[in-house]
């Protein structure tokens, strides 16, 4: 297996102070990860430095992700918004770098939220050339800049693979990938398996989260299909566990993600379930490819 497999860091806190952190990094590692992948809540009150000096204790790899609010929504018609949008997309890539990571994955488009309508047409441009600059800023930082496929209730501009696939050839920027995430294709798409061949040449991140968002294998998301999706499009790039339950995520964060029932009180246990039951998939598809 040539994957990096990492863990969201809302498994393990709810928040990324130092004992937040402590805890993501910690959690992570324990549970058999390669990487941390950071929920970027805060970029300007993150304390990189003594970020990166945990981190380097643990070994692990890190990438981060967040997504845009109403205030900071790159897609909208309001130039306040999308300044400050542009600025705060800007600042993640700067910590980001100054932690070492090389994907900034996420809602990096629009804001996360259920709109009451489509995109405009000039909304939709003007986070189109937001983005354009964003990209050349994190080539230069030697990063990835990754676009979520997010379901209705979440994002207007596009909600399936192929959409994605349409809005990155406006985009025309190949340092700008399509980041699946198979907890909403089981709501959006018509199978599993043709999005990811679709988007196989401009595939750059997946999250792996369950129809539910609990246990991996317990809902009804088809990961014999995804994974063998993965398998034959040849993707090597990093595959993370995203999971939430109040218990551990804050009451702002779980309020923003509908999280009004837990499937989980136990991290530890979850952690390495959902190791385990990747790197497992991963390895059986493994071994019908090589046949």
């Amino acid at each position: 297996m040539t994957n990096i497999i990492g863990c969201h860091g809302a498994v393990w806190a709810g928040s990324i102070d130092d004992e937040g952190f402590r805890a993501m990094v910690e959690g992570t590692r324990k549970a058999g990860f390669d990487m941390l992948e950071l929920p970027l809540l805060d970029p300007y009150g993150f304390d990189a430095k003594a970020a990166r000096a945990i981190l380097d204790e643990s070994g692990l790899g890190i990438n981060a992700s967040l997504a845009l609010s109403y205030d900071t929504d790159i897609s909208s018609e309001r130039p306040e918004a999308i300044a400050a949008g542009e600025a705060l997309l800007e600042r993640a890539v700067d910590v980001l770098h100054d932690l070492g990571g090389h994907y900034l994955i996420g809602v990096t488009y629009g804001a996360l939220m259920k709109h009451a309508g489509p995109a405009t047409e000039q909304g939709r441009r003007n986070g189109i050339e937001v983005l354009r600059r964003i990209a050349e800023k994190a080539r230069a930082a030697d990063m990835v800049l990754g676009l979520e496929v997010v379901n209705r209730y979440e994002s207007n501009l596009f909600n399936t693979a192929k959409e994605a696939l349409a809005y990155l050839d406006e985009i025309d920027n190949d340092n700008v990938k399509i980041h699946l995430d198979t907890y909403h294709m089981n709501i959006e798409e018509s199978d599993m398996f043709g999005p990811v061949l679709a988007s196989a040449d401009k595939l750059g991140y997946i999250h792996i989260g369950e129809s539910h968002r609990g246990y991996l294998g317990s809902g009804s998301v088809d990961f014999d299909s995804f994974f063998r999706a993965l398998a034959i499009a040849g993707y090597t790039g990093p595959i993370t566990f995203e999971s939430f339950s109040s218990v551990v995520v804050d009451p702002g964060f779980s309020n923003m993600l509908a999280i009004w029932r837990n499937l989980w009180d136990d991290a530890d246990d979850l952690g390495r379930e959902a190791n385990y039951f990747i790197r497992n998939k991963l390895r059986a598809v493994e071994t019908i490819t090589l046949q």
